[in-house]
């Protein structure tokens, strides 16, 4: 089963959000979580809305709740937050039946993931990219 998982304690000037059970596999929600890590929240808002990936939207709107969570239980400056960390963690992956010829059966599987966004409220902003 493995080693119980610590919770990750939150400093004064950080909040969170977690998407749980998200239909995709990690990798591919990586590609989108790693596109918004470091940056301020309204270009990572921004660059969501205009991506083509499929869970993209997803992604959107697990940054709008730790948005609204920074601003309503930490009452932290919505304004200077950037997105500290972004970082995906593997779920169940679902197996299914798919029948093949001569009676033979082969294995979908259908891998799900778990998706953590922590921003961080800071004073002077400074941004790489």
């Amino acid at each position: 089963m493995g080693k119980a998982k610590t919770e990750r304690r939150l400093k004064d000037n950080e909040a969170q959000a977690v998407a749980r059970t998200l239909r995709v596999s990690p990798q591919k929600l990586n590609l989108v979580a790693a596109a918004i890590r470091g940056k301020k929240v309204e270009r990572a808002l921004a660059e969501l809305e205009f991506s083509r990936k499929r869970i993209a939207g997803a992604v959107k709107k697990t940054l709008e709740s730790a948005i609204a969570n920074a601003e309503n239980n930490h009452d932290l400056d919505v304004d200077a937050l950037v997105v500290a960390e972004a970082y995906v963690g593997k779920s169940i992956v679902m197996k299914r039946f798919h029948a093949r010829g001569r009676g033979r059966a082969s294995r979908i599987e259908k891998p799900f993931a778990h998706l953590t966004i922590v921003v961080r409220e800071v004073q002077a902003v400074e941004e790489a990219a």
